[in-house]
């Protein structure tokens, strides 16, 4: 396709997405495009180190239409300050700093909130050391086969760009895997696995008796009673059924740009406050609707729990949660007012995403003390009704009679098996019944099914373990 032809179908497409759903929104697409090409690539350059123009493609390819955009953006790194800028045909002009410890945050004009960065205290980890400070290569070849077939790319697309893999069992690394230029220490977006990780920390201010679940969520703009949408719980924004009017967050790809809630993501500074402005589209409670405006929504809950500042939020979170489990290679990112970007913006390393599941093995305990409220975790895996995909309250479930549990058990998964998963391939799935932890981050496009290799890993890491398990004479 010649370059004017591709200018005419990218006009065309915005000017019939202003048609379709008004010149507002329209107008927002290069904003949101670019907005997400600039926070990935400063986030992965900046706090993960990669390849900069690698990274940009395989993010672009896993991300069906975003090929029409990336050839038109402009692109520029400024490696002395740490920013990267995108535009497209010099509009929708998107801006994101990195600051250290605190990763990298879009910038729309009206400046960034300041954020002290809170000291490390040096707390103790409670959580057993899960490994050595060199890889751990497979322990037996099954496991060595299941890892070679995850990295083993298909001689044409989709491919699976798979860049780590942990398996952990019974609290122990027994294999790990990553792709050139990443290590046990590389922190990776998880995107929305971040959601487990607030919804973890939403348990935390539960147990301490700073929020609850039922009873209308503490959100200053609800509290009129006569507001429609005062009896939001917590319980409703965990599980998306809150029935906030802000588009769909499920798919990746360019007609996602269209969402409202990605206007809010990559074009507001202070992203939950336009999440709590948002009207209803349905009464709360009474259908479910995921999207990330209920996560921006409970990150704001955090902050102000924890004691009103960017700074207290991110200490909460690393004394209460990273700290205990032994999370040290982690960055929580922040939106341009200062507040956790708690849908989909936390870097970890693959190892520290394990011990964030080994915590759930543990019912919520590391080390003899409880972390997560008694009955926490059944609670998350618990199925969330009308919810097709199988969620519960912030993790994906096989609970429950859904489509997604019941196409998961038939390829293998086992029904206790439940799942942080983040969009392009990103998952810590847990499954206590085999004592394992299985860890999988890459570059992968959402669909087809099965498209990331993740089915076949599972499969391939039970049979594995199962199989060790009965040649050392253990269950």
């Amino acid at each position: 396709m010649t370059r004017r032809r591709k200018i005419i179908l990218l006009t065309t497409t915005i000017a019939c997405a202003g048609l379709a759903l008004g010149a507002a929104r329209a107008r927002d697409v290069p904003k949101v495009a670019t907005g997400f090409i600039a926070h990935t690539l400063c986030s992965e350059t900046f706090v993960s180190g990669l390849d900069l123009m690698r990274d940009l493609a395989e993010t672009t390819d896993a991300m069906p239409g975003a090929g029409l955009l990336t050839w038109a953006m402009d692109l520029r790194v400024d490696r002395t300050r740490k920013d990267v800028t995108v535009s497209l045909f010099g509009i929708g002009r998107s801006h994101a700093v990195y600051r250290e410890g605190l990763g990298c945050t879009l910038e729309h004009g009206q400046g960034i909130a300041d954020v002290a960065l809170p000291p490390d205290d040096q707390q103790p980890a409670l959580l057993p050391e899960i490994a050595g400070p060199g890889i751990v290569p497979p322990q037996s070849e099954g496991l060595a086969a299941a890892l070679d077939r995850a990295f083993a790319e298909p001689t044409q697309p989709p491919y699976r760009r798979t860049r780590a893999i942990v398996v952990m069992k019974a609290g122990r690394i027994i294999a790990e895997r990553y792709a050139e230029g990443i290590g046990p220490e590389t922190q990776l977006l998880g995107f929305s696995m971040t959601k487990s990780v607030m919804s973890a920390l939403t348990g935390i201010l539960v147990r301490q008796g700073k929020l609850k679940l039922g009873g209308p969520a503490p959100i200053a703009a609800w509290q009129n009673l006569d507001d429609p949408r005062h009896p939001i719980t917590v319980d409703q924004l965990l599980r998306h059924t809150a029935g906030i009017a802000l588009g769909s967050s499920l798919e990746a790809s360019l007609g996602s740009a269209l969402e409202p809630v990605n206007t809010m993501k990559y074009a507001e500074d202070d992203m939950a406050s336009f999440a709590e402005r948002a009207p209803l589209a349905t009464a709360p409670g009474t259908a479910w609707n995921y999207h990330d405006g209920n996560f921006l929504i409970l990150a704001h809950l955090l902050r102000d729990a924890a004691g009103g500042k960017p700074a207290d939020a991110l200490r909460f979170a690393r004394r209460e949660l990273f700290a205990p489990l032994g999370m040290v290679n982690v960055t929580l990112q922040l939106d341009a007012s200062g507040t956790i970007e708690g849908s989909g913006e936390m870097l970890a390393s693959a190892r520290d995403w394990a011990r964030f599941g080994q915590l759930y093995l543990n019912d919520g305990i590391a080390g003899g003390k409880r972390i997560l409220p008694e009955g926490w975790v059944n609670y998350s895996a618990s199925a969330t009704p009308h919810a097709w995909v199988g969620i519960g309250a912030g993790f994906w479930t096989n609970q429950g009679d859904s489509i997604g549990a019941k196409f998961r058990i038939t390829h293998g998964w086992p029904r206790d098996a439940f799942f942080a998963k983040g969009t392009i391939g990103q998952y810590a799935i847990m499954i206590p019944s085999e004592k394992l932890v299985i860890v999988r981050l890459g570059r992968s496009p959402n669909g087809p099914l099965g498209a990331d290799g993740v089915f076949d890993l599972v499969r391939d890491v039970i049979a594995a373990t199962r199989e060790k398990g009965k040649l050392a004479g253990t269950n």
